[in-house]
């Protein structure tokens, strides 16, 4: 039986782990057709201030369909959630290749984001289903893995279509289909919980904010939002990843456009380029995973470090001249992902489903996630207007300090946690 359990979560983890990344395909495409939208729409008026707001627009319909799709998830499982987010965002990438103007641009982004945010709560609640607390750190790291170097591969692999010839349109297309064969093979291959082989569920953990009702499958709303909302564990959660996010969400937007316009590489060298900056991370998320479970540590004590050196190398990426200078600045990015990703993978994963255990987990990570992109709004618009007025050496320093408050934040977590779970 035990080795029944072990191949179905290992079935699982790979499934899960090959869905999510697909997601980042039909995500990191406006990525990196960035370079290619500003030139081909640049002489009808199209400038960065514009692309930022069509970001924008879509972290707006993320951090609503956060919240939305995390209650929903808790309430009817998670595996239909999964494979409808998909094929969602196959539909409205296609559409986006369609679109010319910036409304239209910016409401069918806004469309394939609201899609995609079902996916990150819809796995938190079959990781939460599938696996015991005592693995979770370990899971979620490969897990949080996935969107990662999912990011990572699929800014590669559109960026080398776009080094080949085709035009942001085509990138587009090419993003759908893309995700296409994997919705395909996720349909065939994924499960909502054990119990639909045979096995019996895990253990949650016993500092879960319901009690000895978070082993339930569900709770009444009610219930679920009141125990949450007396949490200060909860409320810190959302606090340190509204800060992670706007930085997270910067450097998935701007880094191709930073990398084209300060370091010199072309429009389809940046977008190969900018896969550095998710690979790292996925290396981190999953070197923190271990690192948390250890014994005697935690995700909390793992993340303060991490932050310190996250404030340090946005620093140096403030104050050193980097115009023509690209292995400098792929070095200075990598080590901000690593510094990054590490304790921003933890928030609306192991700590989610700890916290929410199986009857919240969905609705806990929606929640902080919803949170989170909130301050990842100001990562389009924001971030691009300081770049376009001040340089990008400002808009460095703005997160610098973003980053600074989020390490004070995470102090008051760590201590928060450690009095009240």
């Amino acid at each position: 039986m035990q080795t029944d359990r072990r191949r179905h979560e290992k079935r699982t983890v790979a499934t899960l782990f090959v869905g999510y990344a697909g997601y980042y395909v039909c995500r990191s495409n406006l990525s990196v057709a960035g370079p290619a939208m500003l030139d081909d729409l640049g002489p009808s008026g199209f400038d960065k201030g514009d692309f930022g707001q069509i970001a924008s627009m879509g972290v707006v319909a993320y951090a609503l369909g956060k919240v939305a799709h995390g209650i929903l998830a808790d309430r009817f499982g998670g595996r239909a959630l999964f494979l409808l987010g998909m094929c969602g965002s196959i539909a409205l990438s296609l559409a986006f290749g369609m679109a010319s103007s910036v409304l239209a641009l910016g409401l069918i982004w806004a469309g394939n984001r609201w899609f995609q945010s079902m996916g990150w709560v819809a796995l938190v609640k079959i990781a939460a289903a599938w696996f015991s607390i005592g693995r979770l750190a370990s899971v979620m790291g490969i897990l949080s893995a996935s969107f990662l170097l999912g990011d990572a591969v699929a800014r590669a692999w559109l960026g080398v279509a776009v080094e080949f010839g085709a035009g942001w349109r085509v990138l587009f297309y090419f993003s759908a289909g893309t995700l296409l064969c994997i919705a395909v093979l996720t349909l065939l291959r994924l499960r909502s919980d054990p119990t639909e082989v045979g096995l019996d569920p895990p253990e949650v953990s016993p500092r879960n904010a319901f009690g000895e009702d978070g082993g339930a499958q569900r709770l009444p709303l009610r219930r679920v939002l009141s125990s949450l909302l007396r949490s200060p564990v909860f409320w810190a959660m959302c606090g340190v990843n509204f800060g992670l996010t706007l930085l997270r969400e910067t450097f998935n937007t701007w880094n191709p456009i930073f990398l084209h316009e300060v370091s010199g590489l072309s429009a389809g060298a940046a977008g190969v380029g900018s896969f550095l900056f998710p690979a790292v991370g996925g290396v981190a998320a999953i070197v923190a995973g271990r690192l948390a479970d250890r014994p005697g540590s935690s995700p909390a004590r793992v993340a303060v470090p991490f932050l310190v050196l996250l404030v340090v190398s946005l620093l140096l990426l403030a104050l050193l001249p980097l115009d023509g200078r690209p292995v400098l600045s792929l070095v200075l990015l990598a080590s901000t992902a690593f510094f990054l990703i590490g304790p921003y993978s933890f928030v609306t994963g192991v700590m989610a489903i700890d916290l929410g255990g199986r009857a919240g987990s969905a609705t806990v990570a929606g929640f902080v996630d919803g949170a989170g992109y909130l301050g990842g709004i100001l990562a389009g618009v924001g971030i691009g207007e300081l770049a376009e007025v001040g340089g990008w050496g400002v808009a460095f320093g703005a997160l610098a300090f973003v980053a600074a408050v989020s390490v004070g934040i995470a102090l008051v977590q760590r201590r928060v946690h450690a009095a009240h779970l």
